[in-house]
Formats: C-alpha cells, sequence, structure tokens
C-alpha cells in the first residue's frame, strides 16, 4: 500500500519568485544600514584616486577626485588674509608681493674665504709709519754699558762693554778694563767676546765671566753661578755736539743750502749726503763737521757705513762703522791705510758724532820740492786720537800731493752716511783761535757765511 503524504498547500516552485524578490527588497534595506566594510588592520576602507604615473602631479595642485566621488559643491571658503598662507588642500594662489613696511629680512650673505696670510686691514692693509715698524731684537742690544765688577773676593773695578749685532743673530763684543774708551791711556788691551742671540736671550762668552745682556743692562756671572757684577746702558754724546762757528768761521752747510759747494746733494729733512766737494779751499785749517753712520748689520769690513773726509783731496780720515772694535789703520778715526787711532771713540751706528780737525799742508819750494810735511790733528766725539801725525804722502785713494790747493771732499762710498753743521776757520786768514771749540761757547753775531 502506497502512502502518500499530504500535499501542501503551497508548493515551493510557487513561491520562489516571490521570495527572491523579497530577499532582494530585505538585502538591499540591509546593505543601506550597515557600515562600510573594514580593512585586515581594522580601518575603514578609503577609495583613493588614482595617480598617473607617466605624468607627475604638481605640487601647487590637489588630486582631481573621480566623477563618482564628486560632491555637490559647497560654499565657497573666505578668503583668508594676505599675509597668511594658503591651505595645505586649497589651490595655492599667486604669492603676494611683500609689503614695504614689512620687508622680508635679507639673509645673510656667505663671507668671502680670506687668502690665507691676511690679517686684519689696521696690521697689514694700512702702511706703517717709521715709528710703526717693529723694532729690530739685535738693534735692543747694541750699545754700550758701564759698571763695576768683582776681579777678586775683596776688590771691584770698574768695566765698559760695547756689543754690536753682525747679523743673523749673532754679537761682537769688547769688554775694556777701567771703563769705556776714553782719553786715557790703559794697561790692560780690551777683550774680544762673541755670542748668539736665542729669542731674546743673549749670551756673551770669551772673558772670565758669561755676560748675559737684556737692553738696558747687562750680568756678568762666575763659573760657579754667582753673578759678580751688573753693567747698565749708556748713552753717550760728544762734547761739541751742536757747536756754534766762532767768531771768523765760514759756515759750509746748515741745512739751508749746498752754495759752498761745487758737488752736494741734500736729504729732505736737511741732511748733506756723502759725495760732496767744498767749493772754497784752503791751506791750513780748523775744520767741525757732525756725521751719522748707517745700521748695516749684515755688511762687513769697508762696506759698513763707509765715507771719508779727504783733506785737500790727498789725505783721508776714515768715516766707518768700527764700533766694538779693537781700532786698525782703516777704522773710523783713522789716516786711511797710514795711522790706526789712539784709541775707538767711535759711537754705535745711528748715532751722531763728531769731526774737529785741524791741518796744516805739505810746505813746498819754487822747483816743487817738498820742505815740510802735512800734519793733522783729530778730535773724534771731543778725544784726541791723532795728535799733530806728520804724514809723508796721500794715504789710501787720495789725489798725489801737489804745491797747489785742492778742495775738501766728503768720500762717496755705497753707504748712506750724512752729514750736519758743517763750518771751517781758514787760519791763512786768522790765528787758530780756541779749538776745538768749548762744549757751550757763546753766540757771536759775526760769523761769516759766504753764499
Amino acid at each position: 500500500m502506497t502512502t502518500r503524504w499530504p500535499r501542501p498547500i503551497v508548493a515551493i516552485r510557487d513561491i520562489w519568485p516571490c521570495a527572491v524578490v523579497l530577499a532582494t527588497l530585505m538585502f538591499g534595506i540591509a546593505r543601506a544600514d550597515e557600515p562600510a566594510p573594514k580593512t585586515p588592520e581594522g580601518q575603514p576602507a578609503v577609495k583613493q584616486p588614482e595617480e598617473k604615473a607617466a605624468e607627475p602631479q604638481s605640487p601647487a595642485k590637489d588630486p582631481e577626485p573621480k566623477a563618482d566621488d564628486k560632491k555637490p559643491p559647497a560654499d565657497p571658503p573666505k578668503p583668508e588674509p594676505a599675509e597668511n598662507k594658503p591651505a595645505p588642500d586649497s589651490p595655492k594662489p599667486e604669492p603676494p608681493k611683500p609689503e614695504p613696511a614689512k620687508p622680508e629680512p635679507p639673509k645673510p650673505e656667505p663671507s668671502k674665504p680670506e687668502p690665507a696670510d691676511s690679517k686684519p686691514p689696521v696690521e697689514e692693509a694700512k702702511p706703517k709709519t717709521p715709528e710703526e715698524k717693529p723694532v729690530d731684537v739685535d738693534q735692543t742690544r747694541m750699545g754700550e754699558f758701564v759698571g763695576a765688577v768683582a776681579v777678586s773676593h775683596t776688590r771691584f773695578e770698574q768695566m765698559g762693554l760695547q756689543i754690536r749685532p753682525i747679523g743673523g743673530g749673532g754679537f761682537e763684543g769688547v769688554l775694556y778694563s777701567g771703563g769705556l774708551p776714553a782719553l786715557e791711556r790703559r794697561k790692560k788691551p780690551p777683550t774680544t767676546l762673541i755670542g748668539r742671540r736665542n729669542g731674546n736671550d743673549l749670551v756673551l762668552s770669551g772673558a772670565r765671566w758669561a755676560i748675559f745682556v737684556e737692553p738696558d743692562h747687562c750680568l756678568l756671572l762666575d763659573s760657579e753661578g754667582r753673578q759678580a757684577g751688573r753693567l747698565d746702558r749708556v748713552v753717550r754724546e760728544s762734547p761739541t755736539m751742536g757747536a756754534k762757528p766762532p767768531a771768523g768761521a765760514i759756515v759750509l752747510f746748515d741745512g739751508t743750502g749746498t752754495q759752498q759747494f761745487t758737488e752736494a746733494r741734500m736729504t729732505e729733512d736737511g741732511l748733506l749726503m756723502e759725495g760732496a766737494s767744498i767749493k772754497p779751499m784752503f791751506q791750513d785749517f780748523n775744520l767741525h763737521l757732525e756725521f751719522l753712520i748707517p745700521y748695516m748689520p749684515t755688511a762687513t769690513g769697508q762696506g759698513r757705513g763707509n765715507s771719508g773726509v779727504y783733506l785737500q783731496s790727498s789725505y783721508e780720515v776714515q768715516i766707518l762703522d768700527s764700533f766694538a772694535l779693537v781700532p786698525q789703520d782703516n777704522d773710523c778715526g783713522s789716516l786711511y791705510e797710514f795711522r790706526a787711532p789712539d784709541v775707538n771713540m767711535c759711537f754705535p751706528p745711528l748715532a751722531w758724532q763728531t769731526y774737529d780737525i785741524a791741518f796744516t799742508a805739505a810746505r813746498w819750494n819754487a822747483d816743487h820740492t817738498k820742505r815740510g810735511n802735512a800734519r793733522i790733528t783729530v778730535w773724534h766725539n771731543g778725544v784726541k786720537v791723532q795728535d799733530n801725525v806728520e804724514v809723508p804722502d796721500k794715504t789710501g785713494a787720495g789725489k798725489p800731493e801737489e804745491p797747489i790747493l785742492t778742495p775738501i771732499r766728503l768720500q762717496e762710498h755705497g753707504s748712506p752716511v750724512r752729514f750736519r753743521n758743517l763750518w771751517i776757520i781758514d787760519r791763512g786768514a786768522g790765528g787758530p783761535g780756541r779749538f776745538p771749540p768749548r762744549p757751550e761757547p757763546s753766540p757771536d753775531e759775526s760769523v761769516v757765511h759766504n753764499g
């Protein structure tokens, strides 16, 4: 017997179309109400506009949304003040022009690199005057020093020291027993010294003591390091410096002109240069002149401040930087290559010095034979160094003797020696008077100026 199930009232195939329509409606309502689907990280999925790889976007423009993402236009944004910058997501307006009242501060210009050897303009760019030039360290140690030195445990002796630079930090010196060179005769010969400067330190050796030299003094230490004495710097001046011409004298040069010379040159500051020839000619005369020897530390021998006074163009009284030397017959104060001075009275270079020269000419017969030699007396810086010396012939490069008058010349020998205050007394026209003059001569209005 076949069992029959009861027939449903409505068959599924009959309601399927309606169910599909109903499910579609319900799914649409639910999709509209549910939130947007989430990414695996739990963040809302936002659909980004596609970027064009081949055409890079300008930084001033925002990406343009797609058509399906466009929204109804919103109210236009309110314009911002000119000084405010535009919003990042809004179109970048044209940059406003800077207002004159508030200009943008200029950026500091990078400093230009200076050369490695450049210095501030105050030191290098501005030319230095002679007063601003640095002093030569060697020159500060040059000079004369005097003081007492212990020569035994119970006895002190006066010592004089002269020091001169010879270039490259080298020095020479002479130590005098009894004081600096002067008129008196000395029983002991001077001691020659040598030394070399290391930085600011100078030590002279060659004597019983080591001599440490400072700009204003010297210390003498014995072999055990004990101080034996101190010598202080002194600056001497000739007693005839600036002597005024006495009555009857002829002024040869006073800084105002060279009328008394056949050849002469002057410096801008009124000094007579080397290489001058005096116009008047004399037989017997007394001559006063002042001279300055240049500072030439690296020069040697006859190249160191060389000039000379040629009496009647035949007999030379040498001018040379012979400071701090044992004198020879070609040094300052000598009758050149004929006789050395009795004492070296040469002052340091750049110090004014004096010559006072008494000259008596040779005597001649009518047949041009000589019956008497010339005689010369020289006071160097007030001290007699040549005492009525008889000279049988010309000296050095002087002209041969003649029974005629010839001019006095100031030698040109390549060194910038300077002269001032030259005057002469013609002993043939008057008496010899008092010569050399006193240190403080009285003024006399009868001085003769031959112009």
